[in-house]
């Protein structure tokens, strides 16, 4: 049986700012509800199957990722750097067109370098593995995580119907990948602390 702060704890890890929200806001702006779905829904698997993972490998993980936090958060750092370079330029009226939402796969994979999530599967696992078996912790995330990532495609889908002047897009797009490089400033700053 899951723990009641369970339910507040992958609440409210879900819905507070991060990687995959800004990305869905993001996405809800530029392709719309329904071609951020796939995303979304990777988003989600992507959580699910790092929980499972961290609740399958709980001790060789806590080594592991103390090994690799480093290259992990600059590996995370590089993409994020990267995803806010597509996302400014996204509101140019000329990428427009080449543009692509993410995929479910790639949204599940996004979750390998998104340290948010990575604290998030590793704090379930460890605090939940003990009293609750995987698959409900996976379901009960799934549950609760949907709902939440849901709220910020909902709003960068109503967002982008206010937003169809290019120059209102590209002020946006700006403000949302100039959002992601203050995450990686962030970041950087926290894991080289000594």
């Amino acid at each position: 049986m899951l723990d009641p702060s369970f339910f507040s704890y992958v609440t409210v890890m879900s819905i507070t700012p991060g990687p995959n929200n800004l990305m869905l806001a993001t996405s809800g702006v530029n392709f719309g509800m329904r071609r951020t779905l796939p995303m979304m829904f990777g988003i989600t698997l992507g959580c699910a199957l790092q929980i499972a993972m961290a609740v399958l490998l709980l001790d060789s993980l806590l080594l592991w990722m103390s090994a690799i936090r480093l290259p992990l958060t600059l590996l995370g750092c590089a993409y994020l750097l990267w995803l806010s370079w597509k996302i400014f330029r996204a509101g140019a009226p000329e990428m427009r067109e080449k543009a692509r939402p993410v995929s479910l796969v790639n949204g599940a994979l996004l979750q390998v370098v998104n340290p948010k999530a990575w604290l998030m599967a590793t704090n379930v696992a460890l605090i939940y593995s003990a009293s609750s078996s995987i698959v409900p912790m996976m379901s009960g995330f799934a549950l609760l995580n949907l709902p939440c990532i849901l709220v910020w495609a909902v709003m960068g889908d109503r967002l982008g119907r206010h937003l169809q002047v290019a120059w209102k897009l590209k002020a946006f797009n700006s403000v949302m990948a100039l959002s992601l490089v203050i995450t990686v400033g962030w970041m950087l700053v926290e894991v080289l602390k000594p």
